[in-house]
């Protein structure tokens, strides 16, 4: 089989929507599995919702409004009959949506984001599924729930590859299927989440448990370029990467790519092209098993929204390895996401992201043993396959507060 996987912005309309079916009627499409992500910015829309029930502002109605007039503007593009089924099947979402904000018992806003934020999958998948059988292409629409199974650590779950693979490999690889990115399901039956950006990972994990030909990624860019052109200017396209290439360049912060996505492919040599869904004629990037970079010039990555912070003992003794495990054990409890560290003799410095908010919880388990000073909002550059041009190049961005030097990498923390 083929994996295919559209993100919002190539649904984010009926137009979209209809360009879904030029790429695959351009590609193919016989024996192929579809994943799709919510429709353009939905999975922002319905984390207004999740904020509205969880802290009971007034807006929520307005916010499940919102969404709803959203999805019907485009249905209304896309279907002349207005008894299609797949209004049907939408207000059936929105009932189930409902049922959930009256009868939820639990005010944990990680459960609570994950059973709402996943209707912006299903009712994307939905609305293309009956689209596509509309105009003739013939698919089955399956929850991935059934399939993809997890442990409960909601909003970053991880995958039961045993049980997941065996359902996986159920399927019928003659057959079209479409299905949703970004969910799972643990053993409770409740949905998961697999972090955000998600998408690109359930289409890995499906053409694993395949043994795909291929998984493309369809963008709104022309492939895997060396810089975001959104904060680069010249930004290049890469022809080919391969797979630990990859791997680091996710690593340290590259958008194209899930973190996630590149192992699973790696271990049964799947290759992955990242192409553009506009330009149907460019080849876009291959990510495989050969020459690591082509061509090889500077990559770079920028992660916003970064906190500095720097830990030294309160009688100013060494940092030695059992204040780093207790700093790790710290850091891995409150969530927090370790992009770069440094570390001397008396002093240690990380370089962290706080997508659960949980930053001040750290702070206050530390304050009890450490010394602690740290910078938010710093912007944290990496380089991979360094020049000196490059490195001054982001210098010039701003104020130095670290930087790091490895074998063909360097990071700096700028204010």
């Amino acid at each position: 089989m083929k994996i295919y996987k559209f993100g919002g912005a190539s649904v984010k309309d009926a137009e979209g929507i209809k360009n879904v079916v030029r790429v695959l009627n351009n590609e193919g499409f016989k024996n192929t599995l579809i994943v799709i992500s919510a429709m353009g910015k939905m999975t922002n829309a319905f984390e207004k919702i999740i904020n509205s029930y969880h802290q009971k502002t007034d807006d929520l109605q307005q916010n499940i409004k919102f969404v709803r007039d959203y999805h019907s503007a485009i249905m209304t593009g896309l279907f002349e009959n207005k008894s299609n089924s797949i209004f049907r099947e939408v207000d059936i979402l929105f009932e189930e949506l409902n049922k959930f904000l009256k009868t939820n018992n639990s005010s944990d806003y990680n459960f609570i984001y994950d059973q709402i934020v996943g209707f912006g999958e299903f009712l994307s998948t939905k609305i293309v599924s009956a689209y596509l059988n509309e105009i003739g292409i013939e698919n089955q629409w399956i929850d991935v729930r059934k399939y993809l199974k997890t442990d409960d650590s909601y909003r970053d779950a991880y995958v039961n590859w045993e049980l997941t693979s065996k359902n996986i490999s159920s399927l019928n690889p003659n057959k079209i299927y479409i299905t949703q990115g970004f969910l799972g399901e643990d053993a409770q039956g409740n949905t998961t989440t697999l972090g955000r950006e998600g998408s690109d990972y359930t289409a890995a994990i499906f053409a694993h448990c395949l043994n795909a030909k291929s998984l493309t990624i369809w963008k709104d860019v022309d492939g895997v370029l060396n810089a975001d052109p959104r904060y680069f200017e010249n930004a290049q396209l890469l022809h080919q990467i391969s797979y630990s290439e990859a791997i680091e360049m996710a690593f340290y912060g590259a958008s194209v790519i899930h973190p996630k996505t590149l192992k699973p492919l790696e271990n049964k040599i799947i290759p992955l092209y990242v192409r553009s869904f506009f330009n149907l004629e460019e080849k876009g990037t291959t990510v495989g098993k050969g020459i690591d970079l082509i061509p090889e010039i500077p990559c770079f990555i920028l992660k916003q929204d970064q906190i500095l912070v720097s830990i030294s003992a309160l009688d100013f003794s060494f940092m030695v390895e059992s204040n780093l495990s207790d700093i790790f054990s710290i850091l891995h409890d409150n969530k927090l996401k370790v992009n770069l560290i440094q570390n001397s003799a008396i002093s240690f410095s990380v370089c962290i992201e706080d997508k659960f908010n949980n930053f001040q919880h750290f702070l206050a388990a530390l304050k009890s043993k450490y010394k602690v000073t740290y910078v938010e909002n710093v912007l944290l550059y990496t380089i991979r396959h360094a020049t000196e041009k490059a490195i001054d190049q982001i210098e010039q961005k701003g104020e130095v507060l670290l930087k790091q030097a490895t074998k063909g990498t360097v990071q700096l923390v700028i204010k």
